[in-house]
């Protein structure tokens, strides 16, 4: 296993923990001088804060950590391509290089968003490698939607059952 593939498997765990929450599975660790100084997983349902991505929580942890706001000198692994905001608090924050395993392709519009997202990571040179563990995440991803799906689906038919 070379480097980068151990900080996303550790980004992987945080995701893990996002899932076993019923949170959307994505995980997030920050690296300092080879060491992991922040780690986020998503907690939106459970805080019930629309900004708590595992991003924004690594990033958190990390400042908390090395007591600065400035992660100039970090990097951070994440297992799906980051949205808006999430992009513009690794800028923000400074970090240097941004490890994405799953990339986020649903549908053209969602293609210029980050088309667009990229070229704002790239002007604010933020060095950004994809694909690491892209199976992995994407395989996690997918087996939680699909397990939401079908909870909505039961959930449904219980409650149409119930009105007869």
């Amino acid at each position: 296993m070379n480097r980068e593939e151990y900080f996303m498997t550790e980004a992987l765990l945080e995701a893990k923990k996002a899932y076993s929450l019923k949170e959307t599975p994505i995980g997030a660790v920050i690296v300092y001088e080879d060491k992991i100084v922040g780690r986020g997983f998503n907690s939106v349902e459970i805080s019930r804060d629309s900004i708590n991505h595992a991003e924004i929580m690594a990033i958190k942890d990390a400042q908390k950590n090395l007591n600065r706001w400035r992660l100039f000198d970090c990097e951070i692994y994440v297992t799906m391509e980051p949205c808006f905001m999430c992009s513009g608090a690794i800028v923000n924050a400074r970090i240097k290089s941004l490890y994405i395993a799953a990339s986020h392709n649903k549908n053209k519009k969602v293609d210029k968003h980050n088309k667009f997202q990229r070229e704002f990571l790239i002007d604010s040179k933020v060095e950004s490698h994809f694909g690491i563990m892209e199976e992995e995440a994407s395989r996690l991803l997918t087996s939680f939607f699909k397990e939401r799906r079908k909870e909505k689906k039961k959930n449904n038919k219980k409650s149409t059952k119930d009105t007869y």
